[in-house]
């Protein structure tokens, strides 16, 4: 039998998953690592925590196996996307990494946009400059700290900084670096233009391959600490939603899926490099050689209804415990109760900005209708229904771009939730599936581990046999033409409040 290995370098923490040739989960291992916070809204993470938790859960899982190493053919790294780590002239990090969240980087953005052009600048790299991608966090080095820049010799992303200590080679591949905006997304290739613009020099850059490709093999030195064999192959792999994509069988036009985690995602796979002008949703090659995905991002979609949850339904959580059950399970018997639309209440899920569509950091949440016969119960139904009419925001651009879906699954804590994924089914109308595989990204890079090694024809068919669906809800017609008015009412209200909301920033 041969097996592939997948992992994930996540935020939280790093989780390697060893599946055999079917794809099979044989062991699993995880381990967690601290984020700094330096300041108010810095985020800051030591790239050496993500190789010790990297090293020491590939040696678990070789142990607790018992797989011989020289049947493991392949690995697959996922990771979480745009932090910037920087390599000196003897390959020691020179900083700390800035990571995706971190909002430190405003000016240089402006910066951004200015030298290279609005308009250019989302012709090239497909989305308008944002704080978490990682130009602007290079930027802000050589603004800040001269004597770091200076030394830095290579420039590389956490899963690729992972990629180096696994097999000493400089390299990336496209889903990954198309977060960074240096890459010309409809080329996939690093832009000569935007690098000419900001003053940075190409050669701080790795190489930049496919995702299924072989980018190194591993050497003596992490074969010694991890139990692995010298000369396993280490392919491209992807950024975390581009990974999970390929875990969750996205990998062929009309097919998407929707994430309800902390933020929520709508991602849909296109053969076609499609590009929204205004920015609202990110446009990023994906991990489909020859392909790209488009993705809009709702800022606070699980985060609404665990604030509610701990703030304002405490006792959910309190009465879970007495029974030994998820508190989220209490919620949703509760919540099925209520009829749909909430009893007239209406909840815009902008706790922390809002993303797609409205790229607003200062928009903020909201009830409208709130009358005295409103429950806890009605307001939880409300929060649900709120986040899933910001996901039909995201879906709305989609197919206004002319990216067609079909098909739509539904992963995260959210989407196992049946209630949510109705309402979701209801209001994108289309059928709202989940699949049985629950690794995600760890398994998306396993695909690729296979395809690199041979093993695999390529992802598309490896896909279509290893990952199987396992529920799915249709669309109701009568629910459908509720949510439909329901979303234009909701849709009015941002267009009302929007200068409310500027005045509300600057009290």
């Amino acid at each position: 039998m041969r097996y592939l290995i997948g992992i994930d370098i996540g935020t939280s923490a790093t989780k390697t998953v060893l599946f055999n040739e079917k794809c099979e989960v044989v062991a699993s291992a995880s381990q967690e690592y601290p984020l700094y916070q330096p300041q108010n809204g810095w985020a800051e993470q030591e790239p050496t925590d993500w190789a010790n938790a990297v090293e020491a859960t590939i040696k678990k899982i070789m142990i607790e196996s018992g797989v011989a190493k020289e049947d493991v053919k392949g690995i697959g790294l996922s990771g979480q996307m745009h932090g910037l780590v920087m390599l000196d002239k003897d390959n020691t990090v020179i900083r700390p990494s800035i990571i995706w969240c971190d909002q430190r980087t405003g000016k240089e953005c402006q910066e951004i946009t200015t030298k290279v052009g609005a308009q250019r600048l989302i012709e090239i790299t497909a989305n308008p400059a944002l704080t978490g991608f990682t130009a602007s966090k290079i930027l802000w080095v050589r603004n800040h700290e001269a004597e770091n820049y200076r030394r830095c010799r290579h420039i590389l992303l956490p899963k690729d900084y992972i990629r180096f200590c696994m097999t000493g080679e400089y390299a990336t591949e496209v889903s990954d670096a198309s977060g960074m905006q240096l890459l010309d997304v409809p080329n996939r290739c690093w832009s000569q233009e935007i690098l000419d613009k900001l003053e940075i020099d190409a050669d701080l850059l790795p190489k930049v391959y496919e995702s299924p490709e072989v980018t190194g093999t591993i050497t003596s030195e992490f074969a010694a600490k991890t139990g692995l064999a010298v000369g396993t192959v280490v392919v491209g792999g992807a950024g975390d939603n581009a990974a999970a994509a390929v875990g969750t069988g996205i990998v062929e036009d009309g097919r998407a899926f929707t994430t309800i985690g902390t933020s929520g995602v709508v991602f849909a796979h296109t053969s076609e490099p499609r590009i929204d002008p205004k920015g609202r949703v990110h446009t990023f090659c994906c991990a489909v050689p020859g392909c790209w995905h488009v993705m809009g991002v709702t800022q606070a979609a699980g985060l609404s209804l665990k604030w509610f949850r701990d703030n304002l339904a405490e006792f959910y959580k309190e009465e879970a415990e007495k029974q030994g059950v998820d508190s989220y399970d209490l919620i949703n018997q509760d919540v099925e109760n209520v009829p749909i639309g909430s009893r007239r209440l209406l909840y815009l899920p902008y706790l922390m900005g809002e993303r797609t569509p409205h790229l607003n950091p200062n928009c903020r949440g909201v009830f409208f209708g709130l009358s005295a016969i409103h429950t806890k119960a009605d307001m939880l139904r409300a929060v649900m229904e709120g986040v899933s009419y910001s996901l039909s925001d995201c879906l709305d651009i989609l197919r206004e771009m002319q990216v067609d879906v079909s098909e739509m699954m539904a992963c995260g804590g959210g989407g196992k939730s049946k209630i949510w994924r109705q309402m979701l089914a209801d209001m994108y109308g289309c059928e709202v599936k989940t699949i049985k595989a629950q690794e995600g990204p760890a398994l998306g890079v396993a695909i690729l581990a296979g395809v690199g090694a041979g093993i695999f024809n390529d992802v598309q068919s490896a896909c279509r046999q290893f990952i199987a669906q396992e529920t799915y809800c249709q669309p109701e017609p009568a629910s459908k033409a509720y949510y439909e008015k329901g979303h234009a009412l909701y849709k009015k209200l941002y267009v009302q409040l929007k200068d409310c909301y500027e005045e509300l920033a600057q009290l």
